[in-house]
């Protein structure tokens, strides 16, 4: 039995949360387009008979100007310590430029997986050329791969097991996160904010379950401007309720979900907000 815990980092946007779940064979990270969607650090737990991988998830490391932004860039460099594999997560369909160097000066760079995601969406010369590219880098091993496709994805894995150390599973078998429910039913939440909303406005959402007694579940989504509050609620209220919609269909059966929209002027600029809503 190997079981040991490997931390994904990268730059927003690379895919590291689909990976993740790619990773781990089912849903534990909300995805979306946007940059910086996940903000906290999220264990997944993959087990099989012969090993236990916890994945943590990272937020993106990213230039930060808000009192929230070095709080999601403290969370993700300090998940990078104690663990026994650290991945580079790169986005294949990107130049590697500054940003990603200054995350791998970071990290040792000897003892780091680099693994080039959404390999599918450029040509067979294209990746090679990209991995030349980051060659430079040193690192322990390379691994292509596609979240999206699952292709390298099971190569992948196979490589990190070998890496972890021989030893007990560290969760319950059947354990798949380290998430609470409460904290998963808001973020599932925000994600179909995310899918939703345009602009700036995705940046300024967060959401927290304030309620709960089953089967209601009361649910806060937080903006800084009185004008963002429609937007959220569209128009006679078809935004929310789509939302409603689109979690409950991955909540239990006979979840009842009721969502609310309160402002909070700049709570991403103001650290006792930003410690409020769990960040």
């Amino acid at each position: 039995m190997r079981s040991g815990f490997v931390t994904l980092v990268g730059r927003p946007n690379v895919g590291k949360s689909s990976l993740v779940n790619a990773l781990c064979g089912t849903k534990v990270s909300i995805v979306s387009s946007r940059p910086q969607t996940t903000r906290r650090r999220v264990r997944a737990i993959a087990t099989a008979a012969d090993h236990q991988i916890v994945f943590v998830d990272t937020p993106g490391l990213h230039k930060p100007v808000t009192a929230l932004g070095e709080r999601i860039n403290d969370t993700a460099l300090a998940s990078v310590s104690d663990v026994d594999v650290v991945c580079l997560v790169l986005d294949a369909t990107k130049p590697f430029g500054r940003g990603d160097r200054w995350v791998a000066d970071r990290l040792r760079m000897s003892e780091t997986i680099v693994v080039v995601n959404k390999s599918d969406a450029v040509s067979r010369e294209a990746l090679f050329s990209y991995l030349a590219s980051v060659a430079e880098l040193g690192a322990r091993a390379y691994h292509p791969v596609s979240a999206r496709t699952g292709a390298g994805v099971a190569e992948l894995r196979a490589a990190l097991v070998s890496m972890l150390p021989e030893g007990p599973a560290l969760y319950p078998e059947d354990a798949r996160s380290d998430t609470d429910e409460l904290t998963w039913i808001a973020e599932l939440v925000r994600e179909q904010l995310l899918h939703e909303t345009h602009d700036e406005l995705p940046h300024s959402i967060a959401t927290r379950v304030v309620e709960h007694e089953w089967p209601r579940i009361r649910c806060e989504i937080v903006v800084e401007r009185e004008s963002q509050k429609g937007m959220v609620i569209g128009r006679d209220g078809s935004l929310l309720k789509k939302v409603g919609t689109r979690v409950r269909e991955q909540l239990p059966a006979g979840a009842f979900l009721e969502l609310f929209v309160v402002v909070d002027p700049n709570w991403q600029r103001r650290p006792d907000r930003i410690e409020r809503l769990g960040y």
